[in-house]
């Protein structure tokens, strides 16, 4: 027997089953290490067990950022402390699977094109480099709880490149059909979530402000002391941003990524599915977060108004330009009614009209963009990509 046979490390079994897998984890790691931690480059043949597996743990992932950050809003209006808080844990779990991932997929080749690659390694990497930036930022200006700081917005843009790129892997390498569908649908809410994310500091802040004033806050007098030194006033603290700042982001940020959604994946009720889904996430959080005495936000139901007005003017072939029109108004009325039922955040109604037009001009121009002969070879696997897609093919339809 050769020395180099003798020394030879034997391949660790595979496990018969996940659940006798997950009964020896130690195992079970040491064979998916052994078995997929090989060199390899993008566009590595992928199997659909191995590209469901793959994808099944970028959904983990994503999911424990967004329930961690979900809480952390209801926590930084409720308490002061902030280091190692457990939304930050949470939401940091999520991030260093997403980071094992994007290594794995570096190193491996696994489930992903060049392109794919790039968009994770560079989410990835500016969500890793915005962390010291923000963290710098609070040792500087303290506590930082508004969601519009600019160190946050690089966490929320690291975020959402990642999910480009898991978007784009995903539906180019997994075969068409009812799976595909739903976990591109699952990617997208993450997606629609992390860009709307903003937007809580003012759905908590509007009711946070109303129970102050009525004298019942939720908030701990840490936090009332820190907003005092600061030399704010509550209604600077709660609600830090102007009064258009809700309805253009909602309209012109969230909408936009629902008619990218719908435009993606293709079915009919794609936007609206995806709104109900991420409302419905928001009322179990509610409901969650209230009943262990965490502070409560609005609902920003009249954002499922105008995903199903985005379903329809898609389906109804409208031009950019008049859908985001019609769109927007739909969403205005659906406001008002809201406000008339319920507290909603603050909504500067004059300006509804320069968040139409500039809804429609960026449908317009999402419209010219995916029209383009550079956007359709953009969806086709990278050239220098090794092995074409088995069985997908992105379609912005």
């Amino acid at each position: 027997m050769s020395s180099s046979t003798s020394l030879a490390r034997p391949a660790a079994p595979a496990p018969s089953s996940l659940r006798s897998g997950l009964r020896r984890p130690v195992a079970l790691l040491r064979w998916l290490w052994q078995t997929y931690m090989t060199p390899g480059l993008p566009g590595r043949a992928t199997s659909p067990v191995e590209l469901r597996w793959i994808y099944t743990a970028w959904l983990v992932a994503f999911g424990l950022k967004m329930l961690g950050s979900t809480w952390d809003v209801s926590w930084h209006f409720r308490s002061l402390r902030d280091d190692l808080a457990p939304p930050h844990l949470l939401n940091s779990a999520g991030t260093v699977l997403a980071g094992a991932l994007v290594v794995f997929a570096s190193y491996s080749g696994h489930g992903v094109d060049r392109r794919a690659l790039r968009l994770m390694q560079a989410g990835i990497g500016t969500f890793l480099v915005a962390i010291p930036l923000d963290l710098l930022n609070h040792r500087i200006n303290g506590l930082d709880i508004t969601s519009w700081s600019p160190s946050h917005a690089l966490l929320y843009l690291g975020t959402a490149i990642m999910l480009a790129g898991a978007i784009r892997g995903w539906w180019l390498y997994a075969a068409p059909g009812r799976q595909r569908d739903l976990v591109s649908l699952g990617l997208w809410l993450f997606f629609v979530e992390n860009v709307l994310f903003p937007n809580q500091h003012q759905e908590y802040g509007v009711l946070a402000l109303a129970d102050y004033w009525a004298g019942h806050t939720t908030a701990e007098p840490s936090l009332l002391d820190f907003a005092a030194s600061q030399g704010q006033t509550p209604t600077q603290f709660m609600l830090p941003v102007p009064s258009w700042v809700h309805p253009a982001w909602l309209v012109c940020a969230g909408l936009l990524a629902l008619v990218a959604a719908r435009r993606s994946v293709g079915l009919r009720w794609t936007a609206t599915t995806v709104a109900a889904v991420y409302l419905a996430y928001r009322a179990v959080c509610w409901v969650l977060l209230t009943s262990t005495g965490f502070p409560p936000s609005v609902l920003p139901v009249m954002l499922l108004a105008g995903a199903v007005l985005v379903d329809l003017a898609v389906l109804a072939r409208l031009p950019g330009w008049l859908a985001g029109l019609v769109v927007t108004g739909g969403v205005t009325l659906a406001a008002w009614a809201q406000s008339v039922v319920a507290e909603i955040p603050p909504w500067n109604w004059a300006a509804l009209p320069v968040v139409a037009v500039g809804f429609a001009l960026l449908w317009t121009a999402l419209d010219r963009v995916t029209a383009g002969a550079a956007f359709a070879r953009w969806q086709a696997p990278a050239e220098d990509t090794p092995v074409a897609a088995q069985a997908g093919g992105a379609s912005l339809r």
